[in-house]
């Protein structure tokens, strides 16, 4: 156990060890077991870094790919990220820089990490890996999973941590590699160049694995907060009440606002409301299990949204942090005149609609607008007015 007094940060609770014994770094106390936890004071426990470096591959490094990895090589994994050249850039100009909600950057050491931009040597990186990342785009998962087919060992573990409901099923179908759904709650931007900054609250969700010793492995490399992962048996309960949630992405990206303003609107949070109804009500009729995350249940955000603006304010200050600058992804790529995940997301809703013989007009209202937000080739915001407008002549 770490001395009573000591300071909980990163170094308390970072392991080094030779053979089975291991030495805390901050308290260099011996501990002579092999634990998943260490003690650093008395009723608090903290995830220590895996005993022995795990090389970790990210494919798609972008905002969320650079944060999840530079979190792990801070905790003592050796990290190659792959992702776009602008990041890769930026990533080899400032260094790269991680902040969990409320605190400050840290700097990630230069030689726990590698950024490889060109895809031609991405290769030779995914041969190296012991555990493989998928955070592309749901329309790039194809693509990776050629990727990792082609050039990473079958013993590689292959965790999805991508939007949407069936983007590990399509690795699965696609790869011999044991293949773990994950899930991302947490909204990360990338504040300015290589600094990457979790902005709303949230833990991992994985999949638990059959093996025992393969769990672990997962526990120990995700460590200590914001990476603490909870180990899930039913992953489809965790991917579905995450899209809920994230039918907010097109109502944020179409009115280009902090998400904290957005939700400060009356008019948004009517549409959004009636995006999460149409989608709970669809759910409930599949015989989908629905859980709460965090805080949040997703069946009554609907009620929630719907409270006046005092109200609503002051108990969603309750559930859920959000930092004053945060915005959707998507709202990110149709700023850049990327196309985005909304067919993953408000999509899926619209296409379980069809399944099930039943209509969806909300969402499908929203793809609607996104798409043609997509196609005009330049970002206008859609004031909340005009947008119930549109909604409405859709229904």
């Amino acid at each position: 156990m770490c001395r009573p007094d000591s300071v909980i940060r990163e170094q308390c609770f970072q392991v080094s060890g030779v053979g089975p014994g291991f030495t805390c770094l901050e308290c260099h106390v011996s501990i002579s077991a092999s634990p998943i936890f260490i003690q650093c004071r008395p009723g608090t426990r903290h995830m220590p870094t895996f005993v022995n470096p795990v090389s970790v591959c990210v494919l798609g490094a972008g905002a969320i790919g650079c944060f999840v990895g530079g979190c792990l090589a801070r905790h003592g994994h050796r990290v190659t990220l792959l992702g776009r050249p602008r990041y890769g850039e930026a990533v080899r100009a400032h260094g790269l820089h991680v902040a969990a909600l409320n605190e400050s950057p840290t700097a990630v050491p230069r030689q726990r990490y590698d950024f490889v931009a060109d895809a031609k040597a991405h290769g030779t990186a995914l041969n190296q890996a012991n555990v493989i990342l998928v955070c592309v785009k749901s329309g790039a998962t194809a693509a990776a999973a050629d990727q990792i087919r082609a050039h990473a060992p079958e013993s590689a573990l292959v965790i999805s941590l991508q939007n949407g409901v069936h983007n590990a099923d399509r690795l699965r179908e696609a790869l011999p590699h044991r293949v773990l759904a994950g899930m991302v709650p947490f909204n990360v931007e990338h504040t300015s160049p290589g600094h990457f900054r979790q902005l709303t609250t949230g833990h991992l969700y994985i999949e638990r694995p059959t093996d025992e010793a393969q769990a672990n492995l997962v526990q120990s490399l995700m460590g200590p907060s914001p990476l603490s992962a909870s180990l899930e048996t039913d992953m489809k309960a965790i991917q579905w009440s995450k899209l809920i949630l994230n039918l907010n992405n097109a109502v944020n990206a179409l009115s280009g606002l902090p998400l904290r303003e957005m939700l400060l609107d009356p008019g948004y949070r009517r549409i959004l409301a009636a995006a999460q109804s149409e989608a709970v009500r669809l759910l409930r009729r599949k015989g989908q299990r629905l859980v709460r995350l965090g805080a949040l249940y997703p069946p009554l955000l609907p009620h929630l949204l719907r409270l006046p603006t005092p109200l609503f304010r002051l108990m969603a200050r309750s559930a859920i942090a959000i930092d004053p600058e945060a915005r959707s992804s998507m709202q990110a790529d149709l700023r850049s005149g990327r196309l985005t995940e909304v067919d993953e997301l408000n999509g899926e809703i619209v296409r379980l609609a069809e399944a099930l013989g039943d209509a969806a007009p909300v969402n499908q209202a929203l793809v609607t607008a996104v798409h043609e937000a997509e196609r005009a080739g330049h970002f206008i915001p859609i004031a909340s007015r005009d947008l119930r407008k549109r909604i409405t002549l859709h229904s």
